[in-house]
């Protein structure tokens, strides 16, 4: 096989191979960029936020304490297993998000008051959209997770070689320079014309 038709069968194979990707992050990506506009097509009925619960809760957080080991343990004792986020506002609380791309609870612990609240949000689509869209790193202590992320980097190099397999059969072919090399360009100078704006 010569170097030309391995790289258009790569393309090509590349192409499908990344066909979710491209459209969960076309899709996100117009939710993230008009949310205004679609948020209100999938407004839940009632509340977005539903409790769970709001009952006594007590767990010393000192000032320097490992938040995420105190969310982990806090989510133990409440039931939810899910990767988490964790971030604390102030001295008198400590906010913990739990999540999957299905599902998503809150738990506000007001530490001064020996609080724990517990909300679930209704299932919103577009939320799920820009939820897969945003998700990535290996933060969380989840082999699922893990997994997910190595798949995101893997998704990355695929969209590399993707464009680098485009650019050599553009090349190749000397009937397609001018126009290839005007669109490159294109993108190019409006990509970079953006960067400098902003």
């Amino acid at each position: 096989m010569t170097l030309s038709r391995a790289m258009r069968r790569l393309h090509l194979y590349l192409g499908l191979l990344l066909v979710p990707w491209f459209l969960v992050y076309a899709i996100s990506a117009t939710f993230f960029n008009h949310g205004h506009f679609f948020g209100r097509f999938f407004q839940p009925d009632g509340p977005e936020w539903v409790v769970r619960f709001d009952r006594p809760y007590q767990r010393p957080v000192p000032q320097d304490a490992d938040l995420r080991a105190i969310a982990a343990d806090i989510l133990d004792d409440v039931g939810l297993d899910r990767p988490f986020w964790v971030y604390r506002p102030n001295p008198r609380r400590l906010n913990i998000g739990a999540f999957t791309f299905l599902k998503a609870t809150r738990l506000t612990y007001f530490i001064d008051e020996g609080r724990l609240l517990a909300e679930d949000k209704r299932f919103r689509l577009d939320h799920a959209f820009t939820g897969i869209h945003a998700r990535g790193g290996f933060v969380q202590e989840s082999l699922l997770s893990d997994a997910w992320a190595v798949v995101v980097d893997l998704v990355g190099v695929g969209v590399i070689l993707w464009v680098a397999t485009g650019v050599y059969m553009w090349w190749r072919d000397r009937r397609l320079r001018l126009w290839g090399g005007l669109a490159l360009g294109g993108g190019a100078v409006c990509f970079a014309a953006l960067l400098l704006a902003m």
